[in-house]
């Protein structure tokens, strides 16, 4: 069974290429990209190029979501849409010449409770079907922060494990229904801990404070840091160091890694293979530009140089 991601989200993102940022001028940019993003699309687009068939639900509306939906049919990504009256956001990533980011997050459109009934109507069809549910971004700003929770409990009735990927209220929310597994970065978990985490202990005990509460798998992205897998439930702790590479764009490599730690889940691998490839993927994304995916070594059918 394939997994079923829900973004709830997404966005058109759109990246300006520039020479530098000049503070109280004029900065005219050298070229426009864009292209369907936000987190849940990111993992729906890196679960199909490992060779998963992955079905993606989510909301559109306006222009904007025509485009993205264009963009998803580009790509070949099954997916479910559910009508918005308000048009879908455009995320803007300023990239200068240096290779420095500045991102710009539009406000998300307002769901109706007639759209939001749609969406957990067809959740709730998808999910019976599917081998995970996949939860992967922020909510829209007329959701609940128990929206998650909400989900996370739907899919226990079927029998069905939930990987989670969010920050803020919504996060702290949804842990107290027990998703199978969460992923937060060190700002999201010190976001939730209410404190700085200066060290990899105190990232530790804070992610085993989490997985204390959920009795599942936390795993905590670090970037070039070692990313950590841990489950208090069964005394289980594992930590990997990403390859030093030189890192040309760091947008979607979370989300790159979630997907990647979904479909070692789904073969039945063993929760170290769970991380080993998690971080391997993650790095990959590093030397892709925002929204593209890099060659498939084709021995492996693994993401190799870009």
């Amino acid at each position: 069974m394939s997994a079923l991601v829900l973004a709830l989200n997404p966005s058109i993102d759109a990246e300006w290429r520039v020479a530098d940022v000049l503070w109280e001028e004029k900065n005219n940019f050298q070229s426009e990209r864009r292209w369907a993003g936000g987190k849940g699309i990111n993992v729906a687009r890196w679960l199909k190029h490992l060779g998963d068939d992955p079905q993606l639900l989510l909301p559109l509306g306006g222009k904007t979501g025509a485009e993205l939906a264009g963009c998803l049919r580009g790509e070949k990504i099954p997916a479910r849409v559910i009508r918005l009256c308000e048009p879908t956001r455009v995320n803007v990533i300023v990239t200068t010449n240096a290779g420095r980011q500045m991102r710009f997050n539009a406000p998300s459109p307002f769901v109706t409770a007639v759209e939001w009934g749609k969406l957990f109507q067809a959740t709730r069809r998808l999910a019976a079907k599917a081998g995970l549910l996949i939860l992967s971004g922020s909510l829209p700003r007329s959701l609940p922060d128990n929206t998650y929770a909400l989900l996370i409990r739907l899919a226990r009735r079927f029998g069905v494990r939930t990987l989670l990927d969010c920050d803020g209220p919504a996060f702290a929310a949804a842990l107290r229904s027990r998703p199978f597994l969460v992923k937060p970065n060190e700002h999201e978990l010190a976001q939730w801990w209410r404190r700085p985490l200066r060290s990899e202990r105190e990232i530790i005990r804070a992610a085993r404070a989490v997985s204390g509460q959920t009795r599942g798998w936390v795993l905590v992205s670090r970037g070039a840091k070692r990313s950590l897998l841990i489950n208090q439930e069964i005394g289980f702790q594992f930590a990997v160091m990403p390859p030093r590479v030189k890192p040309r764009n760091t947008v979607g490599a979370g989300d790159a890694l979630l997907a990647a730690v979904a479909q070692q889940i789904q073969q039945g691998c063993e929760p170290e293979q769970w991380l080993r490839e998690a971080v391997a993927i993650g790095t990959a994304a590093t030397q892709c530009q925002p929204g593209q995916l890099p060659a498939l070594e084709p021995r492996r059918g693994r993401p190799g140089s870009p």
